[in-house]
């Protein structure tokens, strides 16, 4: 599952798309309008900042803004700055590899042939809908297709 600090990072992002390129948005605003605590809002906005995603403007028109265009902008890369490694297990990850520690041969171990293509096919869906897919509602609904309940 992703952190309820990831779903506010995506809520909070998604809301700024809906704004000019050039219009900020006060915290304080952005924290009332997408129902987050400003504090810790707060803190989300400075690591999307450090990440490059969005920037801040200060004075009376002041305020957090998108940098990239929403249609560059991938839940993938949001969720790897917010929560870390796409990955279900250890031994799967691209960026935090760690060999699972009861592993004899990872070569064979049919559990983690099992989680990688999960890990796949997460990948692939995160890494290509951009904040721009989800604002627009350009999103596929499979859960009908593979009869998923969600």
């Amino acid at each position: 599952m992703i952190s309820q600090k990831a779903r506010y990072a995506f809520r909070a992002l998604i809301a700024l798309s809906r704004r000019g390129e050039d219009e900020p948005v006060a915290i304080g605003e952005l924290a009332r309008t997408e129902d987050i605590p400003q504090k810790f809002l707060e803190q989300i906005l400075l690591d999307l900042k450090r990440s490059g995603l969005v920037a801040s403007r200060r004075g009376k028109v002041g305020g957090y803004m998108l940098i990239k265009d929403p249609r560059e902008i991938f839940f993938g890369e949001v969720l790897r700055v917010i929560d870390g490694p796409i990955a279900p297990l250890p031994c799967l990850s691209k960026i935090a590899y760690r060999r699972c520690v009861d592993c004899k041969n990872e070569d064979k171990c049919e559990v983690r042939r099992v989680f990688a293509q999960v890990a796949v096919a997460t990948r692939m869906v995160l890494d290509s809908t951009s904040l721009a897919d989800a604002r627009d509602g350009n999103i596929q609904d499979i859960t009908e297709t593979y009869k998923i309940s969600a």
